[in-house]
């Protein structure tokens, strides 16, 4: 039998944002979309409402009220109630997967290939990111595996800044996961998911299956959302350092403190530009070392292959 597949998402941004994730998806097979609004979005309502395989929810107090007696302070708890409360309603889908706007499955065959030979005893299925450069955006850092090679490598392309860098990303390197449906007790986090309190394991990196992650389009996108993510998103200070602190491992939020605390909005673009941008010099030391991916994920095309009544 084949497996179906959806996305729960809970988003704030442009329509076209929403929209173009949405139809991008759809494009790549994805049976249901429940997408929860974060705030409501006029121009993108009557598009998504208007299809048959996506559900969309605008997250007003009513629906924070039913969902968990009032709204969450903090988006990272509205998202994991949301994709949560997606989960635990009526199975449209053998399988569900938690991502955010700026995230796009990537896959060398249809996704349901991939879930339909997955073991009946593998409640998950671990997808891990590529990063998109700075530039045209075709061009993406692959993962590169844990082990005693990884920061060598990572010292390798990014000379300056590698040490800090964990895995040479910016974001996540944990990724997101397929989760298969009708399982009791389940909670859906960003990157995990859990039954009665206990994380489920499954299967982890299938070649020819990937996520793709927008999060640095280029550096005026970077540099508009750096403040929210060092205050409040992923880059804030509660979370963990690159490595073990008595092996010298600091935090992104201090690294971010520290180049700004000696070089300001300069230091920051020079870290960007090491990191980040798409250069020629990138490409080639990422190439060498077969971490790098030509993806074109051709958003305006599917949007209005989708959403054909869409005008900006």
């Amino acid at each position: 039998m084949t497996a179906t597949w959806g996305i729960s998402a809970t988003i704030l941004a442009p329509a076209r944002d929403i929209l173009a994730f949405a139809a991008y998806h759809l494009e790549a097979g994805a049976h249901r979309l429940y997408l929860y609004l974060d705030a409501p979005c006029a121009p993108a309502m009557p598009h998504l409402q208007a299809h048959p395989k996506v559900r969309v929810t605008v997250c007003d107090q009513a629906h924070w009220d039913k969902v968990n007696g009032g709204r969450p302070a903090k988006h990272q708890l509205r998202q994991t109630l949301n994709a949560t409360h997606a989960y635990n309603r009526r199975p449209e889908v053998d399988w569900l997967i938690h991502m955010d706007v700026d995230e796009f499955v990537v896959s060398d065959r249809p996704v349901t290939d991939h879930l339909t030979h997955i073991g009946t005893d593998m409640p998950i299925l671990r997808i891990r990111p590529m990063e998109q450069l700075s530039g045209d955006g075709t061009a993406f850092k692959a993962f590169i595996p844990p082990g005693r090679d990884r920061e060598r490598i990572v010292r390798a392309l990014y000379p300056q800044y590698g040490d800090y860098v964990k895995g040479g990303f910016l974001s996540h390197l944990a990724g997101k996961a397929f989760v298969r449906t009708g399982m009791a007790g389940v909670k859906i986090k960003i990157h995990n998911a859990f039954q009665d309190g206990e994380e489920l394991k499954g299967a982890d990196h299938l070649p020819g299956l990937d996520l793709a992650h927008c999060h640095a389009k280029t550096w005026d996108d970077w540099h508009a959302a750096y403040r929210y993510r060092l205050e409040k998103g992923s880059y804030r200070a509660e979370l963990g350092p690159n490595r073990p602190r008595d092996k010298g491992g600091i935090s992104m939020h201090e690294l971010f403190a520290a180049i700004e605390a000696e070089d300001g909005t300069p230091g920051l673009r020079a870290f960007f530009d090491e990191v980040c941008a798409d250069t020629p010099a990138l490409r080639a030391k990422l190439d060498e070392k077969g971490l790098l991916r030509h993806i074109n994920l051709d958003l305006d095309a599917t949007l209005f292959t989708h959403f054909p009544n869409w005008t900006d």
